[in-house]
């Protein structure tokens, strides 16, 4: 079987740097290690492929060979020439500091004492239709973590100290060798100890109980801005849990439900609604009310207004969140035919519709003179 070449087992350009090449196996070999494919032979496959390329290519006299010859470097020796004496992988040579890195986390080792970012809180808040649009004030009740009073943060009873793990040494981390389908490996691991803390209590505060924490409920009052919407989220900086070793606080991130309103829809900023009007209405032409966020405002409706038309109110929509000016409410108008007229009310209609001469309907006009078109 012929072999790929090289820069493409890795995917990099011919022109790739050494830092890219490394970072190119680096990303490829977390995915095709046996350890993490266990009992595939594709991934072995290819991850042998993958070393064997990053041998070559890694060391700069290698890739030069490479770059000149080919597979068939005359300096490797017999047919096939790069890998074919490729296969005890045994301490891995050169790749020691890039699996060091892979097994223990990444980044080399990690310091048990660096500061840590607390975690963030969520809440889920429901808010009306009217809170959404114009902003509110709420406040919520959430329980986090606080620093001990007793032991001011640091677990352990008052005037004592924590002390130096004696497993890992204070390094939070123990280094063992692991035996693989590649040879012997050697893995860190977090100590089981300490946990990776680095050090342990010995004594530790009677009232948090050696966290350092202690679980409390707290009530936050904030401002819900103006024209938030449904399914957006407030993150309220540094109110999340409190972080470790003086890190700073996570958030505490708010995710907003805005229930339906009885007859207005939102849509971004501007509002839609639908407002009856009778048959008399629309044909003469009327004053009517129209609802908004506010309070009703008066509106007139042109005579022979047909149904399903559409009139804006600019401004009287929504107020835009963080910004200035408002949305607009687009009302559509909905033509409301009378049941069970009198019969004083039926002669009414008679006589007037007796009296039409049919150019007072433009579409019924209209569309017999294309029926007649059509036929004729």
């Amino acid at each position: 079987m012929e072999k790929r070449d090289y820069y493409e087992v890795l995917g990099v350009a011919k022109t790739a740097t050494a830092d890219e090449i490394k970072k190119a196996y680096r990303q490829l070999a977390k995915k095709l290690h046996p350890d993490i494919n266990p009992g595939d032979k594709d991934a072995e496959a290819k991850f042998k492929e993958l070393n064997e390329a990053y041998t070559v290519l890694s060391d700069p006299q290698s890739r030069a060979r490479y770059d000149q010859f080919g597979h068939e470097d005359p300096t490797q020796g017999g047919a096939g020439g790069y890998g074919s004496g490729f296969g005890g992988f045994g301490g891995f040579g050169g790749f020691g500091d890039i699996f060091s890195d892979f097994f223990s986390g990444g980044g080399g080792r990690v310091n048990p004492n660096a500061p840590e970012a607390g975690d963030d809180l969520r809440y889920d808040l429901t808010l009306t239709f009217e809170e959404a649009a114009k902003g509110c004030q709420k406040e919520i009740n959430i329980a986090r973590d606080e620093v001990c009073d007793n032991c001011k943060g640091t677990g352990c009873k008052p005037g004592t100290s924590p002390v130096t793990c004696t497993v890992c040494k204070g390094t939070g981390q123990v280094r063992s060798t692991q035996n693989t389908l590649l040879g012997a490996m050697q893995v860190m691991r977090t100590c089981s100890a300490c946990r990776g803390e680095g050090k342990i209590i010995k004594e530790p505060c009677f009232k948090c109980n050696g966290r350092g924490k202690v679980r409390t409920p707290k009530k936050i009052s904030f401002k819900v801005p103006a024209g938030i919407d449904n399914g957006q989220i407030i993150t309220m900086r540094g109110q999340g849990e409190p972080g470790m070793r003086g890190g700073p606080a996570g958030d505490l991130q708010v995710f907003v439900t805005v229930r339906p309103h009885k007859f207005f829809k939102r849509q971004d900023y501007d509002l839609y609604c639908d407002i009856p009007i009778t048959f008399t209405q629309a044909a003469l032409g009327a004053e009517i009310d129209i609802p908004t966020l506010d309070k009703p405002v008066k509106y007139k409706v042109p005579e022979g207004t047909q149904p399903g038309t559409s009139f804006r109110l600019k401004g009287s929509g929504v107020q835009k969140l963080h910004g200035s000016g408002k949305g607009d409410l687009i009302f559509r108008v909905d033509v409301e035919i009378p049941k069970k007229l009198t019969e004083k009310q039926k002669d009414i209609l008679r006589k007037f519709e007796a009296d039409t001469t049919g150019r007072e309907y433009e579409k019924k006009k209209n569309f017999f003179d294309r029926m007649k078109d059509a036929f004729n």
